[in-house]
């Protein structure tokens, strides 16, 4: 471990040289790339010069020891402890910091919120569920850019995609894709019975032009009117636009703006996004289960999380975490169970050795 600290902090001081150059700034692209590294490599090197610093400590400490009498060796012997604690402190920190890293680490986030079973009162947990990350965002300080919405007949949403930008948005939003159940009496049942439903949510890495490019030529680009709920149309133009991607058959169709031009934008950011996360599990050679593993079939035996609005609980079924504050959850309070996944995220990368 100690040999590749040396490396990395050979690499920050030939990149904090790299940076000084006025040639290195001109070039966006390098320059983007380098503080990017720089960022990612400060935190580990501060560290690690943290940790030699209290091992010299320990040392120059018993070296004295050997000689010192009275109260000077308790003196040192307490220095020494706190020296080897401050070093085994450092060493677990070293640990997290040298584990590999999320491809995705810096990336914006791309999330699709659908009703899946459950009929209207899906649509209606899919809205609470937009409203939830909504509220999270904005304690969090990112910004959130809703790229498409599908509203239902009772005021619900039967799909809606939207962007979240702002630091540490992929680390934080990772997890939560996947069927979510909920348990409630909808507002649909006149006999007050607690019906199960459940809505799919589906996180994706955004993916800009230069990580993904797509060749014009492999583009069928359709375009129609604009329609609303139950199909009335809602736009006289022609604004609406479908984009397929023919080498893979991936479709997106976007219709909230009104100009064709804006739409497309939009459309081809979700569909980067889309082949980026595929290419992603194409490498890992995951390509359908990693899709799967967070929507699955949208079936309510397939959730990893249930809302219980009778006991006023939330439950993380991956990591046997409950807690009874649901009223705050869906307000958008989701530090403690985005924490509570973060923290089983980092036990089993140390206990996987980093």
């Amino acid at each position: 471990m100690f040999e590749r600290l040396s490396a990395l902090e050979n690499e920050l001081a030939s990149i904090e040289a790299q940076l000084a150059d006025p040639g290195v700034f001109a070039d966006q692209e390098a320059y983007v790339r380098l503080t990017r590294r720089h960022k990612e490599l400060e935190p580990v090197v501060a560290v690690s010069q943290a940790y030699r610093q209290a091992r010299d400590d320990l040392a120059a400490a018993r070296e004295l020891l050997v000689d010192a009498t009275g109260p000077d060796r308790e003196l040192l012997r307490s220095d020494a402890d706190d020296s080897a604690s401050t070093m085994a402190r450092l060493e677990e920190e070293l640990k997290v910091l040298l584990a590999p890293k999320d491809p995705n680490d810096g990336r914006n986030v791309l999330v699709e919120i659908r009703g899946a079973e459950g009929g209207e009162e899906a649509n209606l947990f899919a809205k609470d569920l937009f409203e939830m990350y909504s509220g999270y965002a904005t304690r969090q300080g990112w910004r959130l850019e809703v790229l498409s919405s599908t509203p239902s007949e009772m005021g619900g949403l039967g799909e809606v995609t939207f962007l979240l930008k702002g630091p540490d948005v992929w680390s934080h939003m990772k997890h939560e894709g996947g069927p979510h159940r909920v348990q409630r009496v909808p507002v649909t049942e006149s006999q007050g019975r607690v019906h199960t439903s459940s809505a799919t949510v589906t996180v994706l890495p955004e993916a800009k032009e230069v990580d993904v490019r797509v060749d014009p030529n492999d583009l069928q680009v359709d375009v129609y009117r604009s329609s609303g709920p139950g199909g009335q149309s809602v736009n006289t133009t022609d604004s609406a636009v479908r984009v397929t991607h023919k080498p893979t058959g991936i479709v997106v169709a976007m219709q909230d703006e009104k100009s064709q031009i804006q739409n497309r934008a939009k459309a081809m950011v979700v569909l980067r996004s889309r082949l980026l996360k595929a290419e992603q599990d194409r490498q890992a050679a995951e390509l359908s289960e990693q899709r799967r593993g967070q929507v699955g079939g949208g079936g309510r035996s397939e959730k990893i999380r249930t809302y219980n609005f009778k006991e006023n609980r939330v439950s993380d079924h991956r990591i046997n975490f409950t807690s009874y504050n649901l009223d705050k959850v869906l307000h958008g309070h989701l530090d403690e169970v985005v924490g509570a996944l973060l923290q089983d995220e980092r036990a089993r990368q140390l206990a996987d050795g980093g």
